[in-house]
């Protein structure tokens, strides 16, 4: 994911938090924040495990997330993982990242690639 796409400051995360609307199912919690930039961001709790569990689990988020961002609608978004996250089949997770999108009305498109109406 490139660094004009990503959420990089406490701030900012701290801001999602605080005014995001949100979205949750077993693995995942998504919060979203409408805005004109496009930027996404990830938290992984030790609840997760070890630091290389948790780095798997931000990298394929990462993987989920990035195919979607073209048809993202503009705003700040982050994914928190819950313990589940870890296990999860990667094609699972990558539904689940589907579902909390369309959710939160910020992606669209549905499968068919057809606007929603």
């Amino acid at each position: 994911m490139q660094r004009q796409n990503r959420l990089g400051q406490s701030r900012q995360f701290n801001y999602v938090y605080r005014r995001g609307k949100r979205a949750s199912c077993k693995e995942l919690s998504l919060l979203y924040v409408r805005s004109n930039q496009k930027r996404v961001g990830f938290s992984v709790s030790k609840k997760v495990g070890v630091a290389v569990v948790r780095n798997r689990t931000k990298r394929r988020l990462r993987e989920c997330v990035r195919p979607l961002l073209p048809q993202m609608r503009g705003g700040l978004y982050v994914f928190v993982a819950r313990p589940g996250a870890a296990e999860c089949p990667f094609e699972v997770l990558k539904t689940r990242v589907q579902q909390l999108l369309r959710k939160v009305e910020a992606y669209p498109v549905n499968a068919e690639g057809k606007k929603r109406s």
